[in-house]
């Protein structure tokens, strides 16, 4: 494989402790996987009030080609990492995960070389069935039920649009900078407008969850804006 840029976007809010460590852990694994591929992190701190000081990002510095995105008002997921997006302007391939690398490391360097090697704009992890084994009940709801909608209702080629690993090229890039959700359905929004691209080049593959990994708990209020932003994508 001849050598390319990867650009990784981790939003950040709130982390858990010792999250920079484990940040520098599984970057180290993938540069010494890829080692033709220069690979840059973009951490987007999402208004955390906790957790995130200056010994965290000194130390992905030094041991990281590192870029940080800062601003103090939280605005959501989607937000957050369109702004990490907008900042990966120089590589080649982008990448965006959550901030505790919850899938696999070796699933996240299958995705970028797949993208490389078969010339996908978009590609985008599709959660293997034992992901549901130790998934809270109501998320196992909420993840089937969107999947039921959007089966029947938008008329997508993938219904696993919630997976918190995609990567994209640079059409893929301009696409994903097109969507508007700030918050947890930006994913579908991004697949639905990705798909309408025609002859887009747009694929899954199939990804495992760590064991250990801690879900953030789903209140009323968010399940009611997402059902309002899922209306919205819908309407397009």
């Amino acid at each position: 494989m001849e050598k390319t840029t990867l650009g990784i976007v981790l939003p950040c809010y709130n982390p858990s402790a010792h999250w920079a460590e484990r940040i520098v852990q599984a970057v180290k694994y993938i540069e010494n996987r890829l080692p033709l591929t220069e690979i840059s992190i973009y951490l987007v701190n999402d208004g955390s009030m906790r957790n995130v000081n200056t010994e965290d990002i000194a130390h992905l510095s030094e041991n990281l080609r590192f870029h940080f995105i800062d601003y103090q008002q939280n605005q959501g997921k989607g937000y957050a990492l369109r702004q990490g997006v907008l900042a990966c302007k120089d590589t080649d391939i982008t990448i965006f995960t959550d901030i505790d690398f919850p899938y696999l490391e070796d699933d996240l360097i299958a995705l970028y070389e797949k993208i490389c090697a078969e010339k996908w704009n978009v590609l985008v992890g599709k959660r293997a069935e034992n992901y549901y084994e130790n998934v809270p009940k109501v998320r196992i709801f909420i993840s089937k039920l969107l999947k039921f909608f959007i089966r029947f209702l938008l008329n997508i080629p993938i219904n696993d649009t919630q997976c918190g690993l995609k990567g994209f090229d640079k059409l893929g890039r301009e696409i994903f900078l097109a969507t508007t959700i700030n918050r947890y359905l930006f994913d579908l929004e991004f697949i639905y407008l990705a798909a309408k691209v025609k002859d887009i080049r747009l694929a899954a593959i199939e990804v495992q969850l760590k064991p250990g990994i801690i879900f953030s708990r789903m209140n009323m209020k968010i399940l009611l804006t997402e059902g309002w932003n899922f209306l919205k994508v819908w309407l397009k």
